[in-house]
């Protein structure tokens, strides 16, 4: 018995001590540290200088995270398939394994995207001819990169999340023949929703799983090639009608996600949800964020909490070739407001491009969206998107929640002693904490995670309190730190 208390006493002791150690990953503003571990930091009684700190609380969870990523697009793919084998599989290891960047969530293409060197469907056909039975549905162009490149990335990583977008239907199915802009035809809404069904059961077949759709990647810009608007009006009438029932009479369990555009918009869901049967067939909302505020999640969130929230496209480039410069705002725009707003997930745009940013489409593919990774044969390069998400996706993983900690504008109590009577605490209360940019999880193995960002100009102390003890740790101007403790 004495044996037996002696162990648990030694074991409580052991995670006590680890319990309070805090481990620290920071990358610099000048690049001198990129994603670094630093000296472990450990919890205290009492904290250090007069700022409120950085509560976590555990107690108080949010949404389940789904994973971290970025769009592996046709482009992407081409460049991975250039690579010998042994460079391939030596990348793909270092962004998908747990041990390397830890990527969780892809977003595939249906069809070519504007970062493909030229526009594809799996059905195309000559102006003036149609397949309404799908007869000539093939995937073979995504079987020469993507399909190949994601049976590499399902062995290293077998439960990644999968979500596809398309930028256009087939030409012949528009009310123009042409992969920039028309709208689908309505005597086409049949064959489309098939046309999707048949692009999930195909890739099923490759023992790639798509986890989730979205109906049109922005639906409000007709200026890429491709691309292809589409109103809420006709978009609740082809979800309704066509491509819910047939998702539901083939058995199709991949989710059905609306949207997939601006944070200026939120309108635009919220009119298709306004319809209750369409309502039932779409499971969730995905944004991107280079218009409007990301706060429209939240918007959205609050009007229908039944609906999951994603983020599916931010480009991340930094145009002085620097991949650190300006990652402090950009780790606060995508890795801390995203998920505060209630996202669950977080996908950067396009996995690899070459130096010249390429391959793109002509006549609105874009010339300047550069890779996460930069592909140069055998050589690859890592850029500011890389170190971005490195700070959560080598840290959370899927099944992560997010967790209560302090913002910015929270209200805050600050305890200090009496100046006339040392022993004496004195709570004072501030309307805002101005602590640094911030968010937390906990994850399935028991760790608390904390991302935090300086978008300040100067050099931060900032305290973390964790069940009443105190780790005082420090930021460079410009630097982000992800902060690791059991």
């Amino acid at each position: 018995m004495k044996k037996i208390t002696i162990s648990l006493l030694l074991a409580l002791m052991a995670f006590n001590a680890e319990a309070q150690s805090v481990e620290s990953w920071v990358t610099t503003a000048d690049g001198t540290k990129l994603l670094a571990k630093g000296q472990p930091v450990e919890f205290k009684v009492k904290s250090q200088g007069r700022q409120a700190p950085i509560i976590v609380d555990p107690r108080q969870t949010f949404q389940c995270m789904e994973g971290f990523g970025y769009a592996l697009t046709g482009g992407s793919a081409e460049l991975l398939m250039k690579m010998t084998p042994q460079a391939r599989s030596r990348t793909l290891k270092e962004l998908f394994s747990e041990d390397g960047l830890g990527i969780s969530y892809i977003r595939l293409t249906v069809g070519a995207s504007d970062m493909n060197g030229s526009v594809f469907s799996y059905d195309d056909m000559p102006e003036g001819k149609t397949d309404f039975k799908l007869k000539r549905f093939s995937l073979a162009n995504d079987l020469n990169d993507v399909v190949p490149v994601m049976k590499e990335i399902l062995q290293i990583s077998p439960d990644i999340k999968v979500m596809a977008s398309p930028w256009s239907a087939p030409a012949w199915m528009k009310e123009e023949y042409d992969v920039r802009g028309p709208k689908l035809r309505r005597d086409c809404y049949d064959v489309y929703s098939r046309y999707f069904v048949k692009y999930v059961q195909e890739m099923a077949k490759h023992g790639i799983r798509i986890d989730a759709l979205t109906i049109q990647n922005e639906p409000l810009n007709n200026r890429n090639t491709p691309s292809m608007p589409w109103d809420p009006q006709d978009q609740t009438e082809f979800i309704r009608d066509y491509l819910g029932p047939q998702f539901a009479s083939n058995g199709i369990e991949t989710k059905i996600i609306l949207f997939d555009h601006n944070c200026d918009r939120p309108d635009y869901p919220l009119s298709i949800l306004s319809d209750p049967v369409a309502a039932r067939y779409a499971s969730g909302v995905a944004f991107h964020n280079y218009m409007g505020d990301v706060s429209a999640m939240s918007q959205m969130h609050w009007a229908r909490p039944d609906k999951d929230i994603y983020f599916t496209e931010q480009m991340i480039v930094d145009k002085n070739g620097s991949v650190s410069k300006n990652i402090a705002p950009n780790v606060k725009r995508m890795l801390i407001d995203v998920p505060r707003n209630w996202s669950r997930n977080v996908i950067l745009w396009n996995l690899a491009a070459d130096p010249q940013a390429g391959p793109h489409t002509d006549n609105g593919g874009c010339p300047f969206c550069h890779g996460a990774i930069t592909i140069d044969g055998d050589e690859i390069s890592r850029n500011i998107a890389y170190y971005t998400l490195a700070h959560a996706s080598a840290f959370v993983p899927s099944g992560s929640f997010r967790i209560a900690s302090t913002a910015p504008d929270d209200p805050a109590i600050m305890l200090s002693e009496d100046e006339q009577h040392p022993e004496v605490i004195r709570a004072n209360y501030y309307a805002r904490s101005k602590v640094l940019p911030n968010v937390a999880y906990s994850t399935p193995d028991g760790k608390i995670i904390l991302i935090v960002s300086n978008t300040t100009s100067s050099t931060v102390t900032f305290n973390i309190q964790y069940n009443g003890r105190y780790a005082s740790l420090t930021l460079d101007s410009g630097a982000v730190g992800t902060y690791i403790w059991k």
